[in-house]
């Protein structure tokens, strides 16, 4: 933990003079809040890399829809790896899929969520550091709200993401039960101010993908409601 820590530490610097910032803006606004600064800096992060997700969930959904294809390839062409890369790369140019794609987004991501995370996971709060029911952001949630809502939301947004990927596999299953409750009980022993961030960035996270992918969800239904008069005047 403390080699992450040193490791995104010119990250966390950063995001502790940013979250001093929220924080003074809350105090100005007459509500000085720790827990409103995580909130709020919390939905500036998303917001600002929410082109990077965007291009990360469309270029797996893209992936994933290519799939049959590539399977087909691979059964057809395992006794040739050559001209089974070759075909590959055609249905890629053709799909217009770049299976870096969806990886470049995720690392540029990756040090920014990971130095909110430790300038959270650490923070001496200097003004009082209660919010709502909890008595100090920096310890954890007696009445283990938090964790719940932790585990409910990860659950919700991974059902989500494989709702709009396509996804039915048997493995993606297990892991949309496994990861939220590995996180919700992770989140018994974060400090409140953590988990604040992670409950706040998922629900950022539903409601982007939400956004990102209403037009086709209304798109399918017009085209299931199509299919069933087509049935009912036959």
């Amino acid at each position: 933990m403390e080699f992450f820590a040193n490791l995104f530490e010119p990250v966390v610097v950063i995001f502790r003079t940013v979250f001093g910032l929220f924080y003074d803006v809350t105090a100005s606004a007459g509500f000085p809040s720790y827990g409103i600064a995580i909130i709020l800096m919390t939905i500036v992060v998303k917001m600002a890399l929410y082109p990077l997700t965007e291009k990360q969930i469309r270029s797996m959904k893209a992936m994933q829809e290519i799939q049959p294809a590539l399977k087909k390839i691979q059964k057809d062409y395992k006794n040739n790896p050559q001209l089974m890369q070759q075909k590959m790369g055609e249905l890629y140019k053709e799909s217009g899929v770049n299976p870096l794609a969806g990886c470049l987004p995720l690392l540029v991501q990756m040090p920014i969520l990971m130095g909110v995370y430790y300038s959270l996971f650490g923070f001496e709060y200097t003004g009082d550091p209660a919010f709502l029911w909890l008595s100090s952001l920096s310890e954890s949630d007696p009445y283990y709200i938090l964790p719940v809502l932790s585990a409910l939301t990860t659950f919700i947004t991974q059902k989500q993401t494989m709702a709009n990927n396509g996804q039915d596999n048997q493995q993606m299953k297990m892991m949309m039960y496994i990861m939220p409750l590995f996180i919700g009980w992770i989140s018994l022993s974060f400090p409140s101010g953590l988990v604040v961030y992670w409950v706040t960035m998922n629900i950022c996270q539903i409601i982007q993908q939400w956004y990102m992918f209403r037009g086709e969800k209304k798109l399918e239904v017009k085209v299931e409601d199509t299919a069933q008069k087509g049935k009912k005047k036959r």
